[in-house]
């Protein structure tokens, strides 16, 4: 299908990706890009309209990111946000310095001019600044459009040509209206049409897919997490059987599991699963070894030389299904991480080897992470899976502080199984990031009845995040932390003490390992 399409060029800020984020919610498609996109790739890709983002530098630094002029030429509308509309001052002989006093954090903004971007918004309202340079004096053929109290161009536009600045930014939550200045911009003056649905997203996927592999045969590593689940799901609408999904026990998964996802992508989903039991080969690999990121190689290489095997199994198979999002496309493309064609390392992988001769299918690389969740609703895929919180790659190894032995991955199952049952009796699942289990590798003495016991530690955490780069802890109900204490002592045979983890990311990491 053809899309109408913006494009975003990245200047390297923290809310690019929130930019692209505010637009698809708007069912509009949008691709981010390098700044120095040049005007035949994007008259080659059919952009409607640029968005100039963000950015920490300075257009009057040495070397700072400046787009090309041509892009300002080529008839299309374009906007620059906060550093993007600083550049397009710097191509257009306008002077930008560094003011005396800088804006960070909220500020009201009088509106002076209610065409194109301000259309039907009120006279006043609260956006959200971050700058310490501001443009001195308006680029030929520019008037200002809105001021506040500290910045007499918080808005600008040359209405004759399309193109618009702001100082602020629309894009965060703080900035009152801000979705509605970017549809403003995307729909009324760009023209485009909202025809970015997940209805349209799947037909156009599974025909390229269909076009791709023919009547080959694709193989993916399914390990029951979002991604690779709505990967396969995606791959299956398009070829059916001549997807072989390939699911790995490593010993390390959660209670119950293997059981549930052969269940719901074997007997209820009807793939062609093949279920590889290599608990034992992982876990006497794992034998002895106490430095979580030697866990972490031991557990990725070997998966990698499971897979493998399994993989050569299946006869006619020339594809492999990954499901890469788009924010690890997006890094590849950044201002400042360069055009890089590096494939992501699957996240449930480990890295699967580059030498397997097998052409690489990513049918996910245009979706973040929330329309991922709505495209496996869309495909029919059950909620225990959509909604499933994230799991680290190398499973309940790095929740199993100190040695891994056959005991201890059973105390910490049944302990973590207990945490997630509460969570989501008390309907939290879903509102938190991550919540689990942590087993210490420390005995404490403590009294059952009228015996002395030496157990084992159980450390609970559940953290609040976007993206799980930053987190913060979840302020859980005192009864809701009583009532899974009072579980795991009770029901979980090896474990006297309970305690709760307040720490955030950073200082400290989600994972204990």
């Amino acid at each position: 299908m053809d899309y109408d399409k913006v494009l975003i060029l990245d200047f390297g800020s923290q809310y690019t990706q929130l930019i692209g984020r505010r637009l698809r919610e708007e069912h509009l498609f949008c691709e981010i890009v390098r700044f120095d996109i040049t005007a035949e790739e994007v008259r080659r890709k059919g952009a409607k309209g640029l968005i100039f983002s963000g950015g920490p530098a300075s257009v009057y630094a040495e070397n700072s990111p400046l787009p090309r002029k041509e892009l300002l030429d080529l008839g299309i509308p374009v906007l620059g946000i906060c550093y993007g509309m600083q550049a397009i001052s710097a191509l257009l002989g306008s002077r930008v310095e560094r003011v005396k006093r800088r804006e960070f954090g909220p500020a009201i903004l009088y509106v002076d001019d209610f065409t194109d971007l301000f259309l039907g918004l009120p006279d006043s309202f609260r956006v959200w600044m971050s700058h310490s340079d501001a443009i001195t004096e308006l680029p030929p053929g520019f008037k200002a459009l809105a001021h506040t109290d500290n910045s007499p161009y918080a808005a600008i536009a040359d209405l004759d040509r399309h193109i618009y600045g702001l100082q602020f930014h629309p894009e965060v939550v703080h900035t009152e209206y801000g979705g509605q200045i970017l549809a403003n911009f995307v729909f009324h003056v760009c023209g485009c049409r909202p025809n970015w649905t997940m209805k349209s997203f799947i037909e156009e996927q599974v025909n390229r897919i269909r076009q791709t592999v023919g009547d080959k045969k694709v193989i993916c590593a399914l390990s029951g997490g979002v991604d690779s689940s709505v990967t396969a799901a995606l791959v299956h609408r398009a070829i059916g059987d001549n997807l072989v999904c390939i699911f790995i026990n490593n010993g390390l998964l959660r209670k119950g599991e293997p059981e549930r996802v052969q269940a719901v992508f074997g007997r209820t989903m009807g793939f062609n699963l093949r279920y590889v039991d290599a608990s034992e080969r992982f876990l006497r690999k794992l034998q002895g070894v106490v430095d979580p990121e030697e866990k972490r190689k031991i557990i990725g290489h070997e998966f990698i030389r499971v897979f493998e095997e399994e993989a050569r199994k299946v006869e006619g198979a020339e594809f492999l299904a990954q499901g890469t999002l788009y924010p690890d496309v997006i890094e590849s493309v950044s201002a400042f991480g360069g055009p890089s064609a590096k494939i992501k390392s699957h996240h449930n992988v480990g890295g699967l080897p580059e030498d397997m001769q097998l052409k690489l299918i990513e049918p996910l690389r245009e979706l973040f992470k929330d329309e991922v969740r709505r495209l496996g609703k869309e495909l029919g895929l059950p909620e225990e899976i959509i909604l499933r919180q994230p799991f680290p790659g190398p499973g309940l190894a790095v929740r199993c502080l100190g040695e891994i032995t056959p005991e201890k991955l059973e105390i910490l199952r049944e302990a973590d199984w207990i945490v997630v049952d509460e969570i989501k009796r008390a309907g939290l699942y879903t509102q938190i990031w991550q919540s689990f289990a942590v087993l210490l590798p420390l005995r404490t003495v403590g009294v059952m009845g009228d015996e002395r016991t030496y157990e084992y530690v159980v450390a609970l955490r559940a953290v609040h995040s976007v993206d799980g780069m930053t987190a913060d802890w979840v302020r859980l109900p005192y009864e809701i932390l009583a009532r899974i204490s009072n579980r795991i002592i009770n029901e979980v045979k090896g474990v006297n003490r309970v305690v709760y983890d307040i720490s955030s990311k950073p200082p400290a990491t989600i994972e204990w390992e």
